[in-house]
């Protein structure tokens, strides 16, 4: 006769839904249950992607997506051939949420709404019969001979004991070591947490007037760092924001975690161009149209309030023609374009969409099921791993790729035992 088993989700978020609502719709015989500590499910899922949730993103191959993840590079290579971007996309079509790439490669549902997305998986739920619980926290998880019991409170209820056969801990990054306490508590590593995505702060008010000015193409570097990364930057009320920022944020989470956040950036703003071979432009410019004027005849794809910044920075009064601009203000000129030096201090996590670098040790899991190999049953997925990448949808991929490795390995060990 067949026993019914449980299984068990710490955490309603991407990576613990996509787990729960596999794993029922994979074993008739298995009970799921979600437990969520706050009042809210799915709650990254809503605010992504400006609320349009950048579910994944594009890839014909796993090799085009590895090298976006900071840490877990080679563990994802791996989850990536057992349930790929393909294969989000693959799902969640099958289930009627249509997803269409943008020109940078970010994947979203064709509504355009988050919503389209928790509705997909809460009707998934619904369908297989997950049974979700919110406001529950779990307090203490107990390995016993026939699975584990775990200590729970609902709400302002008295703390309970529940049984599960398996469980899956999926309650996302922790800003601060302390939050992992009750998963050390069990003897499992932890890599400590450090912020991950970030923008960064630049006391400087003149920048600051900049604010909502987008440069299309620039290049970053932390010389100090001797990092580099190119692509669109934000000027913000506060400092720099934009894709290259958050990337380098990502890329460089525990180095720039050490510096305290204190650091300088220099931003080339036409990378096309280094700065000696800019002051020949320039001098070019100087003959070419040389009775336009400075601030009116902008020569780089640099938007307008940008160039006349740095020509203000550079001494160079917007309404003289450019065959009057001094050399001396020239070479200032070619420098502000291409080493334009800027001191961080401090930094901004990016909206709701913070994300953390740390978290359980690659080393203490199975790497093909994503099991701990000191407490068989007892599974991670998500952001819980210490494995994080940079914007763009690759930390939702993550999140759809654990979810399912795990509810394919429950399913397997669930075969196992009937056979």
């Amino acid at each position: 006769m067949s026993t019914r088993k449980k299984l068990i989700v710490v955490g309603g978020g991407a990576s613990g839904f996509f787990c729960g609502v596999n794993a029922a719709q994979m074993n008739p015989m298995l009970d799921v249950v979600i437990l969520e500590k706050t009042n809210k499910l799915l709650s990254k899922v809503k605010v992504s992607g400006g609320g349009r949730c950048n579910v994944t993103h594009y890839s014909e191959a796993v090799s085009d997506m590895i090298e976006a993840y900071p840490r877990g590079k080679n563990f994802m290579k791996k989850s990536l051939y057992r349930f790929s971007s393909q294969d989000t996309q693959n799902w969640f079509l099958l289930r009627g949420v249509q997803l269409k790439v943008e020109s940078d490669g970010r994947m979203f549902p064709e509504s355009d709404k988050s919503q389209s997305v928790i509705d997909c998986l809460m009707h998934e739920a619904e369908k297989y019969k997950v049974e979700i619980k919110l406001q529950t926290e779990v307090f203490q998880i107990k390995k016993m001979t026939d699975g584990f019991d775990l200590e729970v409170k609902y709400g302002v209820k008295e703390v309970e004991v529940i049984h599960a056969d398996f469980i899956c801990i999926a309650t996302g990054g922790h800003s601060k070591e302390s939050g992992f306490q009750w998963l050390k508590q069990m003897g499992i590593d932890i890599e400590p947490p450090v912020p991950s995505l970030f923008t960064f702060n630049i006391l400087d008010s003149k920048l600051h007037q900049l604010m909502g000015v987008a440069s299309p193409d620039s290049m970053l570097k932390i010389p100090k760092l001797k990092l580099q990364e190119r692509g669109p930057v934000l000027i913000t009320h506060w400092g720099l924001s934009g894709p290259a920022i958050l990337k380098m944020s990502s890329r460089a989470a525990k180095e720039l975690n050490e510096l305290d956040y204190a650091f300088d950036v220099s931003l080339n703003w036409a990378p096309e161009y280094h700065e000696s071979a800019m002051l020949e432009l320039i001098k070019t410019k100087r003959i070419e149209i040389a009775r336009q004027l400075v601030g009116n005849k902008n020569p780089l794809d640099i938007p307008g309030r940008l160039w006349n910044y740095l020509l203000e920075k550079s001494t160079i009064k917007p309404d003289i023609s450019w065959a009057n601009i001094p050399s001396a203000a020239s070479n200032l000129l070619s420098k502000n374009i291409c080493n334009d030096v800027y001191s961080v201090k401090g930094k901004t996590t990016f909206k709701e969409e913070f994300v953390t670098a740390g978290g359980i040790k690659i080393e203490s899991i199975h790497q093909a099921t994503l099991e701990s190999k000191l407490i068989p049953g007892l599974y991670f997925a998500g952001e819980v791993l210490n494995v994080d990448g940079i914007t763009g949808g690759y930390n939702f991929q993550h999140a759809w790729s654990s979810g399912w490795i795990v509810a394919e390995d429950i399913t397997t060990k669930m075969s196992e035992v009937k056979s």
